[in-house]
């Protein structure tokens, strides 16, 4: 397969989809807000073992 092939088949399957993708039970709010949540726990453990003592 060349890769002008398997590009052409790539983008002939991404718009088969129909609907972009989106899944019903995911929540773009509920996602980012525990992706947000997770960074900022992530932040705090690592300023709490980066204190000079």
């Amino acid at each position: 397969m060349s890769f002008h092939s398997t590009a052409a088949q790539l983008v002939t399957l991404a718009s088969e989809g129909g609907e972009g993708g989106n899944h019903e039970s995911l929540s773009p709010y509920l996602t980012g807000g525990g992706a947000l949540f997770a960074l900022l726990l992530l932040l705090w453990i690592t300023t709490r073992f980066n204190r000079d003592r």
